[in-house]
């Protein structure tokens, strides 16, 4: 009997051996609308939600769980990143089995489920980078209380079950390497990563960790926390997706590398050398997931993303 697309997404996070086309996914698909005349789910402003009646609350639940369905199903995901709108755990719970009920486990199913430290946005830079370093066990003290929050929803959710996994989406890394030095990385996030990472697994979940940019001089870090996969491997930020492999493909499963830039920018021929060069790369040895560097971004063609595809469904088979 065929696997289904949860069997093979399962199957490359574990490294094993897979027949047919290479896993695929993405963290999100945000031309909904494009593709289907919806809003996604997280871009939706539910300002008024407990003021509703129960019944419109429903079919607005019914909507997204279906939106996250449609999806996989036309492009061919193997799993679904859901984006809980409202992001309670009531609702995320309710959105979980609304899926659940249309699909069965036909999809790996997944949500963020990151605690750890990232790059601070543009308004908070400068006060968080003087309170790291004025106050330092101050901060490492809110790192765990933000692991320990994190591990503490994560056992709910298991014990609630229908959700595979959580992608780790803390973003480390700018284009020219991590935004903290390697061995402020290795003091500050690296050990709340394994923990979170390793708790996470015992409950029963599988772990992707995803962060853009340059993840060399973090690489170990990220490996020795124990994701079942890695996901963006950024080309844009000079990352080489057969020198990952070679480096760590042994103990870690590798998803995406498909260059986001040129989805927009590029040529048409340059997107298929790359797709090609990705799945090329990515392929041998199995643990590959193929995706873009990031995801199907508000303002990507719709087109280049169908582009895409048809390249992977020419290319990407195992014999």
């Amino acid at each position: 009997m065929p696997l289904t697309p949860r069997e093979r997404f399962i199957t490359a996070l574990e490294r094993r051996p897979i027949s047919g086309r290479v896993p695929h996914f993405e963290l999100v698909f945000f031309l909904t609308m494009e593709a289907f005349g919806v809003v996604h789910p997280s871009q939706r402003l539910y300002a008024q939600w407990d003021q509703m009646s129960e019944t419109e609350r429903a079919l607005h639940r019914a909507e997204m769980a279906q939106i996250y369905i449609d999806t996989a199903q036309r492009y061919e995901h193997d799993a679904i990143f859901i984006h809980p709108n409202p992001s309670t755990l009531d609702e995320t719970f309710r959105l979980i089995d609304g899926i659940r009920e249309r699909s069965g486990d036909r999809y790996f199913m997944m949500m963020h489920g990151d605690a750890t430290y990232s790059i601070p946005t543009g308004e908070s830079m400068e006060e968080w980078c003087a309170w790291l370093y004025d106050d330092p066990q101050r901060a490492l003290d809110e790192a765990q209380r933000r692991v320990d929050r994190m591990l503490e929803k994560s056992r709910l959710l298991k014990e609630h079950g229908g959700l595979d996994g959580f992608a780790l989406c803390a973003d480390y890394c700018l284009n020219t390497g991590p935004f903290l030095s390697p061995a402020m990385f290795h003091r500050v996030v690296a050990p709340y990563l394994r923990q979170l990472v390793q708790g996470q697994r015992e409950l029963g979940f599988y772990v992707i960790k995803h962060t853009d940019g340059n993840i060399m001089p973090i690489l170990e870090d990220l490996v020795a926390a124990g994701p079942h996969a890695l996901h963006s491997i950024d080309p844009q930020a000079g990352v080489d997706l057969a020198e990952v492999k070679r480096l760590v493909g042994d103990r870690v499963a590798l998803i995406g590398n498909v260059n986001c830039g040129l989805l927009n920018s590029g040529t048409d021929e340059e997107v298929v050398a790359d797709v090609r060069r990705s799945l090329a790369q990515g392929m041998p040895g199995y643990g590959y997931i193929f995706s873009t560097s990031n995801c199907v971004y508000t303002g990507m063609a719709l087109e280049r993303y169908d582009l895409m595809l048809n390249t992977w469904r020419e290319f990407g088979n195992y014999g």
